[in-house]
């Protein structure tokens, strides 16, 4: 184990989150999961965890079985286990249910299921010992992750095969990275960390392996992603918006009053925010000028869209979090005492919302296409060459990224099929109704790296559509917008290999670092990014990944031979899309 790469994991989030005296907050599952922030132990959870503890051992010396602690499980929960043989039990529970298959998960989903299994462990209504708890907050401190595969959970019984890999790693077997460096055996990883291999005892397999910790940690972690994603979609809106200039008075508070969505109300009031005092905007409201009834649906109704995703990932976060404040085990042991089974572990709250996340991230991608090939499209960008192109008919300019991004919505669509409304019966037939919520979350995550490369590929067409409107002047924090992108991706001129560029935006946007400009103050039109690094510190990566530092000739700024347009649209006659008020 390198010592290095454990301090540099503890290091890139110096807080601690204190584990057991209140639950989790979304936020804390984050840095712990993705910044490595270290994790501590509350005293009276450990006298919780001692005292049920007791309970347990006494429970386990009865002659009558009770379910867990001297019996077997699942099918066999009716089958007497002999006290000389619990232990054995525990470890075959655990090997045995160590059978996923596929790629490796990724660390930070690891990490957020074992801080969330921990924080069930300590709330002293598990049963395991006090040496279990603290096995696995150490192991999160050394930065010690399981190798976990991508299959194996059904999202009932808890997601079974992701935790038994993680309690397997605590026995000192299978594999584990430390820091995020290479394979290694888990026992090593242990003692280089001094921490001791668990020998389990009873109600101890049970307990590190029936819960939902997997699918809700990547829920939380998706929450954290789309909180910033849906804050850049409508960065990019704004400068669709004002670089194929199209109207801003649909934005309006008063509309918007109309309807009182709130997901609508905050997207909306962040259109007008990025477009406020926009030379561009200003330049096409005379009505003798204006000569368009109203822009496309993909322009004018994008806090609709924007929007209905904002209140679905709010409900998402109002589920997540009665989550966390859940102990989910079976059985479970109450305050009073009593061992109960009961069926809190299946994932059919999470596995919906899920679900329901990805429907609401296929639309937000769907529009930002959308945006995009309009400004492509000479008959409806209102003056902007074809394809953004520099030498029409020698170069292709954007074209194809457009294509990268019409292939990605068209995944993400099927991506938005549920998963949730599947069951599939295991364990002869004792669990007949599963909740598929693993699969939700993983496909989820994909949904949300796809949002991430369409909204990339929207900002990178906005951006060179803005300096072709030159020499009008965009908003001040459209212009700021602007300036992040080009840190990554040149401006107008010949074609060029694209997909460096694309790479690099996206990781700017996976970075949060366009989303920031919403709550940057405004600057005048071209502050470069050393400006917004010392000022508003949005140069630095989420993921704690500095964007690259690249240096792109802007190339030359073709000025489009027509800026004219209307107050309404987009200089074209599109009435025909639709001739509602």
């Amino acid at each position: 184990m390198s010592t290095a790469s454990v301090a540099e994991i503890a290091a890139s989030d110096p807080r601690t989150v204190t584990v057991g005296s209140v639950p989790l907050t979304p936020d804390e599952v984050v840095s712990v999961a993705r910044h490595g922030a270290r994790v501590s132990l509350a005293a009276e959870a450990l006298e919780r965890v001692e005292q049920t503890r007791t309970l347990v051992e006494l429970l386990a010396d009865d002659p009558q079985p009770h379910y867990g602690i001297s019996t077997g499980f699942g099918a066999l929960a009716t089958t007497f286990i002999v006290p000389e043989r619990r232990r054995q039990l525990q470890a075959s529970l655990i090997r045995s249910h160590a059978a996923g298959t596929g790629p490796e998960v990724e660390g930070e989903v690891v990490r957020a299921l074992m801080l969330l299994r921990l924080q069930t462990l300590a709330s002293g209504r598990t049963g395991v010992r006090r040496e279990v708890v603290e096995t696995y907050a150490g192991m999160l401190d050394a930065g010690i992750t399981p190798i976990v595969r991508e299959y194996g959970s059904l999202g009932c019984s808890g997601d079974l095969a992701p935790l038994s890999h993680v309690a397997l790693a605590a026995m000192g077997e299978g594999d584990v990275r430390v820091g995020g460096g290479d394979p290694m055996p888990a026992a090593e990883a242990l003692a280089a960390a001094s921490l001791t291999r668990l020998v389990l005892r009873e109600k101890e397999g049970l307990a590190l392996i029936n819960g939902t910790d997997g699918m809700l940690g990547m829920l939380l972690l998706a929450i954290d992603d789309l909180s910033m994603l849906l804050d850049t979609a409508d960065v990019a809106a704004a400068m669709s918006v004002e670089s194929q200039l199209g109207t801003d008075a649909v934005f309006a508070a008063d509309l918007m009053a109309l309807r009182p969505q709130l997901g609508q109300t905050a997207s909306a009031e962040n259109l007008r925010r990025m477009l406020a005092g926009s030379p561009l905007m200003a330049s096409h409201r005379d009505p003798s000028v204006c000569t368009r009834v109203q822009d496309a649906y993909s322009l004018r109704c994008s806090p609709q869209v924007h929007g209905a995703a904002r209140d679905t990932l709010e409900h998402a976060r109002l589920i997540a979090t009665r989550e966390l404040a859940a102990t989910v085990d079976n059985p479970v042991i109450t305050l009073d005492g009593r061992v109960e089974s009961n069926g809190n572990f299946h994932g059919a709250p999470i596995a919906a919302v899920l679900d329901f996340l990805a429907i609401s991230v296929a639309d937000v991608a769907s529009i930002s296409e959308r945006r995009t090939d309009r400004a492509l499209d000479a008959a409806r960008s209102n003056g902007l060459p074809p394809f953004l192109a520099d030498e029409v008919g020698v170069d292709s300019g954007l074209m194809i990224a457009q294509y990268s991004a019409a292939g990605i919505v068209s995944e993400l669509k099927r991506l938005a099929v549920p998963a949730s409304v599947d069951s599939i019966p295991s364990s002869a037939m004792q669990e007949d109704h599963v909740s598929m919520g693993w699969a939700a979350a993983r496909k989820l995550r994909r949904a949300v790296d796809g949002l991430t490369r369409v909204l990339a590929i929207e900002l990178i067409t906005a951006a060179r559509a803005l300096d072709l409107r030159a020499p009008l002047a965009p908003a001040a924090r459209t212009a700021d917008a602007r300036a992040v992108v080009r840190t990554a991706a040149g401006g107008p001129g010949p074609d060029r290999f694209l997909s460096p560029e694309i790479e690099s935006v996206v990781e700017l946007v996976a970075a949060g670092a366009v989303a920031a400009v919403l709550g940057a103050r405004a600057r005048p039109a071209g502050a470069g990014r050393a400006d917004r690094e010392e000022k508003d510190g949005t140069g630095g990566s989420r993921r704690g990944i500095r964007p690259p530092d690249l240096h792109i000739s802007s190339g030359s700024a073709q000025q489009p031979a027509d800026t004219g347009g209307s107050r309404d649209g987009t200089g074209t006659d599109e009435t025909s899309e639709g001739a509602e008020r």
